[in-house]
């Protein structure tokens, strides 16, 4: 299996979470914003320390299992994490906890 179908399970779970978050109207701006800001900041580390890692052998991808567009030397869908924690991590908050209203 490639590391791109893993992903897109994932990805679709994350979405769909977010989707029924943002329909019931359980984030509001605020919330979309600064998750928004959050992914792009991790986003950056991610790139620049798997980049690290990688070059000092810590780990490998095997390129069979993967599309070959790469971030420095991470995989596009080593990306696909940090955009699924973005995504699914708000919507359980507004879904499952607490509401300050």
């Amino acid at each position: 299996m490639t590391y791109l179908l893993v992903n897109l399970v994932f990805l679709t779970v994350a979405l769909a979470a977010w989707l029924i978050a943002v329909g019931l109207r359980r984030l509001d701006r605020r919330v979309v914003i600064a998750s928004g800001i959050a992914l792009i900041v991790v986003f950056v580390l991610t790139a620049v320390f798997d980049t690290v890692m990688i070059a000092v052998g810590l780990f490998s991808y095997d390129p069979a299992h993967h599309l070959g567009i790469l971030i420095g030397l991470a995989p596009i869908e080593d990306f696909a994490y940090p955009l699924g924690a973005a995504l699914l991590l708000p919507a359980l908050w507004g879904l499952f906890g607490g509401r300050d209203e």
